[in-house]
């Protein structure tokens, strides 16, 4: 049985307040030739749809139409909600869609169905579970020990009853311990959110959302897809694709990836504004790529990002690296100030105003206002 696992679409999205809703459809539409050339029998989504809970007219209107293209194929589609997801919203007409072919993941109850599908060797369950938090789960198992996402990840699974004997595969959306992120994901605070791979154990593939770089964890049998768009500078060395897993025989598993060519790259150029000047006149622009300027005059220019992009019109993005900003990336000690999680960076700046860090009790008071914050509800 041949798969094609994506994730985080995250269609909507803005990236630097630029719309990617056309760079989105280019995409999807390059997808739909690998499903097509690879004679894909399921497409698998793994969380993060929409960018937003409550997604845009023009991202919705995008996604019908893949999954009506998709349905066109044959091919079958089983999606679940990440955490930009509304689970409730994305499972409208659920039901419905099934005899399209398209299974999306209910809210979760406490329980999950497998979708069964059959090859040359048998059947094979597929196990869809959207993004789960402790809470989600210990309201439907108040007497099991969840104390964190690793426990609410193995009971959620336990209950599952999944035959060891027959081919299983799993569908989920969290941050599995051990994987490489980087800035366009949201992360909980303090790394709160990891889930060990160990509660994996039982499961002949597991296809991961929520992550956005494509890589293994442990084996190639649980693995992050990665997004088939960059949605922020420090992805610009990767290399985006979407995933190909051929399931053989119980225990059989090959992996290989398709690789994706963007509508738009994004790249990063740096140099003094004298020097990005007279670049733009050998510099291709003509790709219309999204650029990242970085500007290494020690004094600011005069409305520099206007002046640029007359020469650079896709600019998203310009800062500077100079002598000042290189002093202001030391707060609280640490130059990777990108890679601090809020709450650290908040700590750093009190411990700096307040000579004294913050008590326990205003690390968690911040800690679940941030949470708060993310989740919108603020």
């Amino acid at each position: 049985m041949k798969l094609i696992h994506l994730s985080d679409l995250h269609l909507g999205k803005r990236v630097n307040e630029i719309s990617m809703i056309e760079d989105q459809e280019y995409i999807l539409h390059q997808i739909i030739g690998i499903i097509q050339s690879e004679n894909a029998n399921a497409v698998l989504l793994c969380g993060d749809i929409y960018d937003k809970s409550v997604p845009s007219a023009e991202a919705v209107t995008l996604f019908d139409g893949f999954l009506s293209r998709l349905a066109r194929l044959g091919v079958q589609v089983l999606a679940i909600s990440g955490n930009h997801d509304s689970p409730e919203r994305l499972a409208f007409g659920s039901r419905l869609m099934e005899g399209a072919g398209i299974h999306i993941s209910p809210v979760y109850s406490g329980s999950v169905t497998p979708v069964t599908l059959c090859d040359e060797h048998g059947e094979v369950d597929f196990w869809l579970l959207p993004f789960l938090k402790p809470a989600h789960v210990k309201r439907y198992y108040p007497d099991e020990s969840i104390e964190s996402y690793t426990d609410a990840l193995r009971v959620a699974t336990k209950k599952m009853h999944i035959d060891p004997t027959r081919r299983n595969v799993l569908l989920t959306h969290q941050f599995v311990t051990g994987a490489a992120t980087c800035e366009s994901e949201e992360l909980s605070v303090g790394g709160s959110d990891n889930v060990d791979a160990a509660v994996f154990a039982d499961f002949d593939y597991v296809a991961l959302g929520h992550i956005h770089g494509p890589q293994n964890i442990g084996s190639n049998r649980i693995r992050y897809c990665g997004t088939p768009l960059k949605y922020s500078f420090s992805e610009v060395s990767h290399y985006k694709s979407v995933t190909v897993a051929e399931l053989g025989e119980k225990g059989a598993l090959t992996l290989r990836t398709a690789p994706l060519t963007p509508l738009r790259d994004m790249r990063q150029l740096r140099g003094s504004f004298g020097e990005l000047t007279a670049k733009a006149a050998w510099e291709n622009t003509a790709t219309g790529d999204y650029l990242h300027l970085i500007l290494t005059d020690e004094e600011d220019i005069p409305e520099a990002i206007g002046k640029l992009r007359v020469l650079y019109p896709n600019i998203m993005k310009l800062t500077y690296d100079n002598t000042r900003t290189r002093a202001s990336r030391f707060i609280g000690g640490g130059e990777d100030v990108e890679n601090r999680t809020p709450l650290e960076l908040f700590g750093a700046l009190y411990e700096e105003q307040n000579n004294q860090p913050m008590s326990e009790q205003q690390r968690r008071f911040v800690g679940e206002l941030i949470e708060h914050i993310w989740e919108g509800k603020a």
